[in-house]
């Protein structure tokens, strides 16, 4: 199994996660010529997948899937309320696939796991992949940690992770007051520290691949959020991936 980013952060989103013959796309927060470009860079098209699967119906993570859907006839995973919201503010996307958030299903060779997460959408999941013998996680737009959430990324090979701001950059950066609340509150974004925290309390024996994402660009850095992570595995920092917004990142195996 490998996967790899097309762009992590409040610009867009989008993830690919492969395995043998199938191949499904997390979220798609970009326009379709943009889109078309990023799965250019990774030696793909739109008709090369099989299925996307939607967060949440936020436009960085949900604004391109209905049209990627119609192009190329590709079924989309995704809850009620997501689906919902998406209907209300945006294009709906068609051949939904409504999916419970405790109830994992699978797409050819992958098995999938949705699990609810607190963030301020309408139904919003996150994500456990698998191909049978190796398992990602994939973590963003989460408020704060849950028992829950950390017994569903406890254990796996490959984790991507919400580092999305530095809480004392927020402090004194340029946002305004009630933006900065949101960020910071129990249904907004992850910092660094709480996900250091999330890491220190989880099983990290067989982690193959930790990757920081949805950073902020005006309150975060890379550094930052590389520290963080490192100082809570007990790696060097060069160890900890980090998924750019204009770049995501290559492709990586999971052995």
């Amino acid at each position: 199994m490998r996967f790899a980013s097309l762009g992590s952060g409040s610009q867009g989103n989008a993830l690919l996660v492969e395995a043998r013959n199938t191949r499904i796309l997390i979220d798609c927060g970009f326009g379709a010529s943009e889109m078309n470009a990023r799965l250019e860079r990774l030696g793909l098209a739109g008709a090369d997948l099989d299925a996307i699967l939607v967060t949440h119906e936020h436009d960085d993570h949900g604004g391109g899937v209905a049209r990627l859907a119609r192009r190329f006839d590709v079924p989309v995973y995704l809850t009620h309320g997501t689906l919902s919201a998406l209907a209300a503010s945006q294009d709906e996307p068609p051949g939904a696939v409504l999916i419970d958030t405790h109830a994992p299903f699978s797409i050819g060779a992958l098995e999938v796991r949705p699990y609810p997460v607190p963030h301020d959408a309408r139904e919003p999941v996150q994500f456990v992949v698998g191909d049978g013998a190796a398992s990602l996680g994939v973590l963003t737009d989460i408020g704060e940690v849950t028992p829950h959430v950390s017994k569903m990324l406890s254990g796996l090979e490959a984790l991507v992770l919400e580092c999305n701001h530095d809480r004392e950059m927020l402090e004194n950066g340029p946002y305004r007051a009630s933006l900065k609340s949101r960020i910071a509150g129990r249904f907004g974004h992850l910092d660094n520290a709480a996900a250091a925290g999330l890491v220190r309390g989880i099983d990290c024996s067989r982690l193959q691949h930790l990757v920081a994402a949805h950073l902020s660009q005006q309150n975060n850095t890379p550094e930052a959020a590389r520290a963080a992570l490192a100082g809570a595995l007990g790696c060097e920092p060069e160890w900890i991936g980090v998924a750019t917004q204009g770049e995501g990142f290559a492709w990586r195996e999971i052995l």
